[in-house]
């Protein structure tokens, strides 16, 4: 267990050190006592950048770790369950009814969405057999494209297409100092994640059984949703959707560490937020200087990963 948090702290260092050093600009960080355009370079883009994918990486995994347990489904995130679509209708309609509507209002707006989209992802998924897992990915994404389609359509109509295709892409070129800051609320809602980690695997057990253990399972459930929906907005009103965090993070983790979510939880968050900064760093240099937006670039490796996770056999119980 400590190797697993010694390798991800390494991880991180050293993707954030490539991350302040990669750019269009050139940056030295020997030039930062020295020369005040490189210091303002550092404050302004490159470490608002860097923290930005770490934070963003943490709470989508975290995010779909809660979600993997109160569906009890391996198989299923925030992605495909219609939370980020719906967390994108949301803020298409604020934008719409609202254009001059603070960001914090968009962000309610947001969550708000995905908490009803969630909360009919949930309905659905009542009337699915038990005995059969894998219909409820699927259908999670089913629902998912039509909440998709719907905001589609409404894009379409109002000529909002570029700003729902942004939503959708997660990149990270645009973002500055002063620009991400509501990330950090994620990173707290992360951290809320940690100290209930124990009464969320018991969650995980079914209503019945942590019942019968003495938790109170409505509350947990109340506290997993409204956190979810929260990150997810958070994260699509700052950075856009980027796929697959919340899927195969966890999986990955848990194939190693196993199903305490007390001790896997701060690798889960490190992985995530490193592989998403790998992603962002790829996009930077595969095409360099222009970029291919992270959201892309996690797409493709997180879908590779999901047929691996569907394909291979896991190394735990």
């Amino acid at each position: 267990m400590r190797l697993s948090y010694l390798l991800t702290a390494t991880a991180l260092l050293v993707l954030s050190l490539l991350s302040v050093l990669v750019g269009a600009a050139d940056f030295r960080l020997q030039d930062v006592t020295a020369d005040p355009d490189a210091l303002r370079l550092l404050l302004t883009s490159r470490l608002p950048r860097t923290f930005a994918a770490l934070l963003t990486g943490a709470s989508m995994a975290v995010a779909g770790v809660i979600m993997q347990l109160l569906v009890r489904n391996r198989f299923v995130e925030p992605g495909t369950t219609g939370t980020t679509e719906a967390a994108m209708l949301g803020l298409l309609c604020v934008t719409l009814l609202a254009p001059g509507a603070p960001i914090l209002l968009k962000m309610i707006a947001s969550a708000m969405a995905a908490l009803v989209g969630m909360a009919g992802f949930l309905l659905l998924l009542r009337r699915l057999p038990p005995a059969q897992p894998l219909l409820v990915p699927l259908v999670g994404l089913i629902y998912s494209g039509i909440i998709g389609a719907g905001a589609t359509f409404i894009a379409y109509q109002a000529d909002l297409l570029q700003y729902l295709g942004v939503w959708m892409s997660g990149e990270f070129s645009g973002v500055l100092a002063g620009r991400y800051e509501l990330l950090w609320l994620a990173g707290a809602l992360a951290l809320v994640a940690y100290v209930a980690a124990d009464q969320f695997t018991i969650a995980g057990l079914g209503r019945a059984t942590s019942v019968s253990l003495g938790l109170n399972h409505a509350q947990i459930v109340v506290l997993g949703l409204v956190t979810v929906s929260l990150v997810t907005a958070l994260v699509v009103v700052t950075v856009g959707m980027v796929p697959f965090v919340g899927l195969v993070v966890p999986n990955i983790v848990a194939r190693t560490m196993g199903d305490n979510l007390r001790a896997s939880l701060p690798v889960v968050a490190g992985l995530g937020g490193g592989l998403v900064l790998a992603a962002d760093l790829f996009g930077r240099v595969i095409r360099y200087p222009y970029e291919v937006p992270a959201g892309t670039v996690f797409g493709v490796m997180g879908a590779a990963v999901f047929l691996w996770l569907l394909l291979g056999r896991p190394a735990r119980a």
